[in-house]
């Protein structure tokens, strides 16, 4: 019976404690950054082109769109995302689009909501390309399991950017000629 009440004070502080995590930092922040080898106008087209979404954001299956002008701010869309062979899907909203310069959005699920920020500078023929990302936990639970997992959802952005970064440089495609 002694042991039984060790344990289960144990298991209690240990409960406890992954409460206090949450209550303590309740949300997560960070920035990503890599250096790109193409310049910033070809850098910005193929991070907006849709069809190439896929090839730098791992597990994206597709995006509907639901209210406003599409690519523009204030456009709404749910993005589906296959994740450890789960369906998953956020409700993305665009707040601010400056061209060849930011995009900012935010992701919203029953997980977690997220402000996102993609920027673009050029530097010298090359283009440096940094993610600002805070996100928040909705819940106790999501917020407490988000300080334990802050490294990996960091090390998927970096990922991302690093995906990011091989399209771009492997890109073919000429937007300029589709502009003209």
């Amino acid at each position: 019976m002694k042991y039984l009440k060790y344990i289960l004070g144990i298991l209690a502080l240990l409960i406890i404690g992954f409460f206090l995590l949450g209550i303590i930092k309740s949300e997560l922040s960070y920035e990503c950054e890599i250096l790109v080898d193409k310049p910033l106008a070809e850098s910005w087209a193929v991070s907006q082109d849709e069809e190439k979404l896929s090839a730098w954001l791992e597990g994206l299956q597709k995006i509907e769109h639901v209210s406003g002008t599409p690519n523009a701010v204030g456009a709404v869309s749910d993005v589906y995302f296959i994740d450890d062979g789960q369906e998953m899907t956020i409700r993305e909203t665009i707040t601010e689009i400056v061209p060849d310069e930011s995009v900012s959005m935010n992701f919203s699920s029953d997980f977690m909501d997220m402000d996102y920020k993609l920027s673009m500078t050029p530097m010298g023929g090359k283009t440096k390309i940094t993610s600002s990302t805070t996100a928040t936990g909705n819940g106790m639970v999501s917020k407490s399991i988000m300080v334990l997992m802050g490294s990996a959802i960091k090390a998927q952005e970096e990922t991302n950017l690093a995906s990011l970064k091989k399209t771009i440089e492997e890109n073919l495609k000429n937007y300029n000629a589709i502009e003209n």
